[in-house]
């Protein structure tokens, strides 16, 4: 989690359906990092080379489903609840957990008996012993997070030890020109944390105040007027020194002591538990250490093999109020750069996360750059890279978010099995491209999302707003969730429906959700399950590709940082990118075939760069990177520069003569025929143009479509939302509904599928248009709504439809295949025509279409769930109500502050001629939360929770009367905030239930081929 919320400031298938172009509830289709140890198989490649069989898309195996952080009150866990939890979880259609000892909630922590039920008990051992046990029987895996809470944190290791996180603290005192500093060294400005006994003096300097570098918030110094006066300490701690007799000075001295801090909201074990060293090797020693001896005894040792899947890592929220420091961070400094560290130090001392002084303004951006790119090296080294290679010494897989400091993100991705981003602290969908450019050119196939926390939203979230957050982030290459969350069930102390991690917090209602058989919804949770398995399985199957590759000079993410003409302009007509940073360039996959960047990966057409956006778009490159892109042009890659490259700096410190050295090479890049520079990002577009670069996916329409495109021997998986770019851009997206032509990259014949990520059900689509490799047709989204579209060969999915003629242009509404042959529908009397590929028309004339009908009484009947007997009890109670008119429940005076199940029952009569020919939509409206049809007494497919249209087809409905049932699950904020006032009574009334308007909107069906 990387807000920071710390304590100091974590069924029977439909019938008739068939192919065609509004398919039931869908979408509507018309027409230098360390080297890896061996590592376990990813999940979801192991078919990637096969063809899909039948329920290939239909039944995702667990291996791809999503996963539930769990959230447990430390070791005060029953083994009996938990295997009663695993159960749960596994009969919802979900595929595994993830362990987390989180329990914001509880203010008095005395309750949880942390000296026998800590993280790390033998009763916290006996639960995860519970939960392996039962995980492997019923084929989930379980996670474990690799210490209580976050960031990483283990029992036995003290503030002041060298395992333990450390800051460098500042002291400083103010000199006029010609005066003497007598006494003790500067103290630090700030006081130790609590815990931290000792410090150490690392040097002390006198810098010459320069005002011309001054800023608002920084001191300017002047960098050859600092001297080290640390030689002229005693013994005693004191300092005798006199200024020059000119300008004003500053003294500064610098303390490497622990930072004292703690995992979020402990404490959460006996000893207590402190956060470790990232950056150097005995912290993380100390993590592996303590799982090693305390935790991983034989049997857990043997469970792991047979449910584990990976150890977790949350957000690196390191919180000092210095620098984060590490021992021997100088001498990684000078082994990088050929430069000691002590001079540029007043340059990145900071003071609560704020810079105190600077040198002049270039100078300082290059010092920090190569701080901070040390920091980088050290992280991935000393912490991810041990920790996954220890990781797979067990069997399992490292899942890390690898962001919270100023490090090289994107190359942490490469580094990890399973890189992760999240929903809550992510500002936008390019923070997520950053990880995926890292997991892609590394050759891993997941990227994890933290999903779904919301702040201020709990018992309040809908799964309408999760599936909103998430379609964007699967566009921009997520293919995992691990939903935030479940929490066990009880604790000492809570209140009705049990404990939950984050409410409340701070008296008021908190982040994410406590899903679980709590929430009415989960009634129906097995159907989002099955939604998001299949989308994981299409975007975990093959190659992830990608357009165009864009280099960062510095790599960090959950930034809300962009790529100027890709975000803003390239994305709205279809193009896709993802970031690189430099450590990539050196891994076996930067290779240049045909005109493609990583050919057997992303297969990237074109390298985009453009200056430092996290240093005043600064045109910079290293001489080390620049060569590389020059190797990479040489062999055929286009490059486009955006900005002065014909000028380019180096990002950090240069030394003697790499300045000339920069730009010769930058000369020589730019002297090639497949490389563009350009000085105004609009021309960006253009410039790929010319160089033969076009994107996969293309419409001419700029909208909020996005997309993310697999690829295999077989097929070319197109996956599409109408998403947005960030959850915080307003306006509201609008509906979408234009051509798209997508690219089939794989050799043969093709026809396009649609894959129904609700229903589970592939159909031949049978309106679009062919030209050589480019597939032309229609899509049509509701805003937030998904669908899957792939090209391949006739008959890949078992689908008997190849030698079909199929429509390329047509008036009707919609056209489909159907086990009788090729059909249009239409929803009005009249004359159509049918173009088909063979170059026959046909024309249809449909004399009359039944009324629209709209329902006007219905029958409510309501399981109200209410407070039981105890904080983990519900009483459900019946109210029977008859509507005239359909209304949210927070208007229904009976209803007004429930929450529950409602189950809403309607007869409508159609006409005495309805026949075979006759089909109809039934539209829901305005529905909330989650629900579930049955017409007839037929349960149909699940319901697009974002476009809530059944296709009921031609065959269920009847002449006379017919019975409409629709079972509604809500949320529990309305009985919520009347049940628990104090903490959720500032929570407005919700507008929950069937709201409509409902439709059953007929249309005929006739055959043309």
């Amino acid at each position: 989690m990387h807000e920071r919320i710390s304590q100091r400031g974590g069924i029977p298938r439909r019938t008739a359906l068939a192919a065609g172009l509004a398919v039931g509830a869908g979408a509507t289709v018309l027409g230098a990092l360390p080297a890896a140890a061996a590592v376990p198989a990813a999940p979801g490649t192991a078919d990637a080379g096969r063809a899909p069989g039948a329920d290939w898309f239909a039944t995702p195996p667990r291996s791809v489903r999503p996963k539930f952080r769990w959230w447990w009150p430390d070791g005060l866990v029953d083994p009996d609840e938990i295997a009663r939890e695993v159960d749960q979880i596994a009969d919802a259609g979900f595929g595994g957990m993830e362990i987390a000892a989180v329990h914001h909630s509880i203010k008095d922590k005395s309750v949880l008996d942390t000296a026998r039920r800590g993280w790390g008990s033998r009763a916290w051992r006996d639960g995860i012993k519970a939960a392996l046990a039962r995980a492997a029987r019923r084929g989930v895996t379980i996670d474990l997070t690799l210490g209580p809470s976050w960031p990483v944190a283990v029992p036995g290791v003290s503030p002041d030890d060298e395992a333990a996180a450390q800051e460098l603290a500042y002291g400083r005192a103010s000199l006029s020109a010609g005066a003497t500093y007598r006494g003790p060294v500067p103290p630090p400005v700030h006081a130790p944390a609590s815990g931290v006994t000792r410090q150490r003096l690392v040097a002390v300097q006198a810098a010459r105040v320069d005002p011309a570098h001054s800023t608002r918030k920084e001191t300017g110094l002047d960098l050859a007027g600092v001297r080290d006066l640390t030689p002229l300490v005693s013994e005693g701690g004191t300092l005798t020194w006199t200024a020059p007799g000119e300008g004003d000075w500053v003294l500064i001295s610098y303390w490497r002591r622990g930072s004292g801090q703690q995992p979020e909201s402990g404490p959460h074990s006996s000893p207590a538990a402190y956060v470790v060293d990232h950056l150097g090797a005995a912290g993380t020693a100390a993590v592996t250490g303590h799982w090693d001896r305390e935790i991983l005894t034989p049997s857990v040792r043997t469970l792991l093999k047979a449910a584990g899947g990976a150890f977790f890592e949350d957000s690196v929220e390191l919180e000092t109020d210095g620098l984060v420091w590490t021992s021997r961070l100088p001498e990684a400094f000078e082994q990088r750069t050929g430069r000691p560290l002590l001079p540029y130090l007043p340059a990145l001392v900071l003071d609560n996360s704020n810079q105190v002084f600077a040198f002049e303004a270039q100078l300082t951006r290059q010092i920090r750059h190569d701080f901070w790119q040390t920091v980088s090296d050290l992280f991935n080294r000393h912490h991810l890279g041990a920790l996954r290679d220890w990781a797979h010494g067990l069997g399992m897989e490292l899942r890390s978010q690898p962001y919270g400091l100023q490090t090289d993100a994107i190359a942490s991705a490469a580094l990890l099995d399973i890189a992760e981003g999240e929903s809550l602290g992510f500002k936008n969908l390019d923070d997520y491209r950053c990880l995926a450019g890292g997991r892609d050119m590394a050759g891993h196939t997941v990227l994890s999302c933290e999903a779904g926390a919301y702040n201020g939203s709990a018992y309040s979230t809908t799964w309408d707003r999760f599936l909103r957050t998430m379609g964007g982030a699967y566009a921009a290459g997520v293919n995992q969730t691990v939903l935030h969350g479940f929490s066990y069930a009880t604790a000492p102390g809570v209140s009705w429906p049990g404990f939950a991690a984050f409410s409340p917090y701070n008296g008021a209602a908190g982040y994410g959700e406590s899903w679980g058989p709590r929430q009415p919804t989960w009634q129906h949770v097995a159907d989002v399950a099955g939604y998001l398995g299949r989308v994981h399985r299409v975007l975990q199957t093959g190659t992830a590709r990608a357009d165009v590759a864009v280099f960062r000079q510095t790599g960090y993410t959950a930034t809300g940082i962009g790529a100027s003409w890709f975000t803003s302009t390239g994305v709205p007509l279809g193009w896709t990118h993802q970031f690189l940073s430099g450590p990539l360039l050196d891994l076996p996959s930067a290779t240049v075939k045909g005109g493609r960047l990583a050919p057997d990966g992303p297969a990237y057409k074109a390298l985009f760069i453009e200056g430092d956006f996290f240093y005043g778009s600064t045109p910079t490159l290293s001489v080390d990177d620049a060569r590389k892109v020059l190797a990479l042009a040489e062999a055929g890659l286009p490059v486009v520069l955006l900005g002065a490259f014909d000028q380019g700096l180096t990002p950090g410190v240069p030394a003697d003569g790499e300045t000339d050295r920069l730009r010769e090479v930058l000369g020589r890049l730019l002297a090639l025929p497949n490389v563009a520079r350009v000085t105004d990002k609009t021309a960006v577009g253009d410039t790929l143009n010319r160089l033969g670069v076009t994107p996969d996916v293309r419409h001419a329409t700029p909208s909020t479509l996005l997309n993310a495109h697999r690829a295999t021997a077989e097929a070319d998986y197109y996956y599409f939302c109408n998403g947005k770019h960030a959850e915080t851009v307003k306006p509201p997206v609008a509906a979408v509904d234009h051509e798209v032509t997508l690219r089939r990259t794989g050799p043969g014949a093709t026809v396009p599928y649609l894959l129904d990520p609700w229903s589970g059900e592939v159909t031949r689509l049978a309106r679009y248009t062919r030209d050589g490799d480019d597939v032309t047709l229609r899509i049509a989204l509701q805003p937030g709504q998904s669908t899957i579209v792939a090209l391949g060969r006739p008959g890949l999915f078992g689908n008997r439809d190849g030698a079909r003629p199929h429509v390329v242009a047509t008036d009707a509404d919609q056209a489909l295949f159907t086990p009788e042959g090729l059909a249009v529908r239409v929803g009005s009397a009249g004359t159509c025509t049918t173009r088909l590929d063979r170059g026959r028309t046909v024309t249809t004339t449909v004399r009359s279409v039944p009324a629209v009908v709209t329902p006007q009484s219905w029958r409510l009947d309501v399981e109200d769930w209410r407070p039981g007997t105890s904080a983990t009890r519900t009483e459900r109670v019946a109210v029977t109500v008859t509507l005239d008119a359909l209304l949210p429940w927070s208007r229904i005076p009976a209803l007004a502050d429930s929450a529950g199940i409602g189950r809403y029952r309607t007869t409508v009569d159609l006409p005495a001629d309805w026949d075979s020919r006759h089909g109809a939509r039934l539209e829901l409206g305005q529905v909330s939360d989650t629900c579930r049809v049955t017409v007839n007494g037929t349960p149909l497919t699940p319901v697009d929770r974002l476009n809530p249209v059944v296709d009921l087809g031609t065959g269920l409905l009847r002449p006379g009367a017919n019975v409409i049932e629709v079972e509604v699950a809500t949320p529990l904020i309305n009985r919520l905030r009347v049940a628990q006032p104090a903490v959720f009574g500032a929570v407005a009334r919700q507008d929950h239930g069937l709201v409509g308007p409902v439709r059953l909107v007929p249309y005929v069906q006739t055959h043309v081929a």
